[in-house]
């Protein structure tokens, strides 16, 4: 059975009505990414950030998956299916997908400021201050800020490495680290990268310039057609 990588960007989840802090009608618009995404935002105003994050949250809570998610779902009965995503939200594990890494971290999950091992699901969507893990410290959001560094990467790259078919979809390949993932795609894999406005992409990548909704779909059922055994 081929081994399917897909490495997903916030334009999978924006069908399902999430935006991102480059959308200029997003969330992020009120809010300065030092101040709620970042290690020194936390130190200086840890309610802030909380509060930002109960408010994404319950963007997400409300977000049902999209056919993006849906045809990758679908993906895993034909493939030996592996997504790695940059994004916070869980609609992939939702439309279910079963093997999800979260380069980023995860929305709906709080982590000790005192071992960041003790992770725990949030019910609801609500973080607050004076929530606190079972050694007594404050939780956070389990979210990678801009200026930590990205655990997942690692065993990412192991996976990227693997793969007979690679897939990006919906991301720009611009933030670091998690864009030179495609450095280390085997060369004689098949590459597709999904965006409607796909630029800067490696020339040995099939493009679909379409929105994931409908070009994941497409794609899917190609790659069932002709490469499922």
């Amino acid at each position: 059975m081929k081994k399917v990588v897909v490495f997903t960007g916030s334009g999978v989840s924006a069908e399902s009505g999430l935006k991102t802090f480059r959308d200029s009608d997003g969330l992020w618009e009120s809010y300065r990414i030092e101040d709620v995404a970042t290690p020194q935002a936390w130190l200086r105003d840890a309610s802030m950030v909380l509060e930002f994050y109960n408010q994404r949250r319950k963007q997400v809570l409300n977000a049902k998956p999209n056919a993006a998610h849906e045809a990758l779902a679908e993906l895993e009965n034909h493939f030996n299916v592996q997504i790695i995503t940059q994004n916070i939200d869980d609609l992939h594990e939702r439309a279910g997908s079963k093997h999800v890494i979260h380069l980023h971290g995860e929305i709906r999950k709080a982590r000790s400021t005192a071992d960041p091992n003790l992770i725990s699901e949030i019910e609801g969507w609500e973080l607050n201050t004076g929530d606190i893990c079972k050694k007594g410290s404050q939780l956070r959001p389990h979210i990678v800020w801009f200026g930590e560094m990205v655990p997942e990467l690692d065993r990412s790259i192991q996976v990227v490495n693997t793969a007979d078919i690679f897939i990006v979809i919906g991301t720009s390949l611009s933030v670091y680290p998690a864009a030179s993932l495609v450095n280390y795609v085997p060369y004689d894999s098949l590459k597709y990268f999904i965006d409607p406005k796909a630029s800067g992409y490696p020339s040995d990548f099939t493009v679909i310039k379409q929105n994931a909704g409908s070009g994941t779909p497409f794609l899917v059922n190609e790659l069932i057609r002709n490469y499922s055994s």
